[in-house]
């Protein structure tokens, strides 16, 4: 019988890609609870597993908690919470570590304190990359399976050849500024080296609300910074709401690099992509970017301490690197069919393990 899987979340394109392409998996997954907060442009999020009400009413229609992502505003003591409502039910427990420090969170405590409470009760850890493996260690003990991010671009995109398109076109996208980002410093460095790369151009996109004053996420610092940098013709200024996925890809397949404008992070969904669509990125040496893909690491003055990319050089060197070498990394789509199939598998067998410990050991008795 096939183990049900209580994802958090479940409609994640993580979650979704750990199915096998071609969908013969002897794993289910619930869908996600309907959100009791209207979020636009998160269906999933605030996620109803993450309580342990949800827990107890729910009990039997699952055999597995496996959280990702989405505990972001879940207190310590509610994840606690959760975790004695699955002991209670005999669940085992599943966490893949993601983000070792949390790009919405301005400083580090609350999701450090999150992550303790989960990583120390998971009945299993995983990781994306040999270096937070290492990390999760140092800190918690516990030794994390580490299983690579699976592709994030579908068919037929994935084997689709890139358009050839004029010029060297170097891209930073401010999104709607994660507390993690700090693009202003990264803009004024590439327009700094421009005159050095004949040809080359900066293309800046910002979100609608970043870039609209009055709006409660209004970027008053950045926003005017951007406007006279566009109007004195030193930057390609695109001011626009959400991308669709398809029109994610186009923009990242009209780039050569992408910057990642990041002063702290673990790893990246948005490098995958660009490794899908054969996007260069350059990458901050705070996180294990480079342990995750390939990639150039620059270093961040006065970001958190340098890991895998420990020793990197400044920005500037790296835009020119990544002008004079012109590096070909894409993914082969087989080759990412084989890897999704395997983590797939490896998925599978973390599951079937669990529920294998949990019944060798019993389930408590609640009376």
């Amino acid at each position: 019988m096939s183990p049900v899987i209580a994802s958090v979340p479940s409609g994640h394109v993580y979650v979704r890609h750990l199915a096998p392409p071609d969908g013969e998996t002897t794993v289910l997954r619930l869908p996600d609870p309907r959100p009791r907060a209207d979020v636009p442009d998160a269906q999933w999020w605030p996620p109803g597993m993450l309580e342990a009400g949800w827990v107890d009413e729910h009990a039997d229609e699952f055999d597995v908690m496996h959280v990702h992502f989405g505990f972001d505003a879940v207190s310590p003591d509610d994840l606690a919470d959760v975790v004695a409502s699955l002991r209670r039910h005999g669940k085992p427990l599943v966490v893949t570590v993601h983000d070792l420090r949390n790009p919405h969170h301005p400083e580090p405590g609350l999701h450090d304190a999150q992550l303790g409470v989960l990583v120390r009760a998971a009945d299993a850890v995983l990781t994306l990359t040999a270096g937070a493996a290492a990390e999760i260690a140092a800190r918690w003990g516990r030794e994390a399976l580490v299983v690579p991010h699976p592709h994030v671009v579908e068919e037929p995109r994935l084997s689709q050849e890139r358009v050839p398109h004029a010029g060297f076109v170097i891209g930073v996208h401010a999104k709607s500024l994660r507390a993690s980002m700090d693009p202003l410093p990264v803009i004024e460095e590439i327009v700094a080296t421009l005159p050095e790369l004949p040809g080359a151009r900066l293309r800046v996109d910002a979100h609608t609300d970043v870039m609209t004053p009055g709006n409660p996420r209004h970027a008053a610092d950045l926003e005017p910074c951007l406007r006279r940098l566009a109007d004195d013709g030193r930057i390609e200024l695109h001011v626009h709401d959400y991308f669709t996925d398809d029109e994610l890809w186009d923009y990242l397949q009209s780039l050569d690099v992408s910057v990642l404008p990041y002063r702290f992070g673990t790893h990246s969904g948005w490098l995958e992509a660009c490794y899908d669509l054969g996007t260069t990125v350059l990458a901050p040496d705070c996180g294990y970017y480079a342990d995750q893909r390939p990639c150039i690491l620059y270093g961040v003055p006065g970001s958190a301490p340098a890991r895998s990319g420990a020793g990197a050089p400044p920005l500037r060197e790296g835009l020119v690197r990544a002008y004079r070498d012109r590096p070909t990394w894409r993914a082969v789509p087989e080759e990412r069919r084989r890897e999704r199939l395997e983590i797939s598998r490896v998925h599978e067998q973390v599951y079937a393990d669990v529920l294998a410990a949990v019944a060798k050991r019993g389930v408590p008795c609640t009376s």
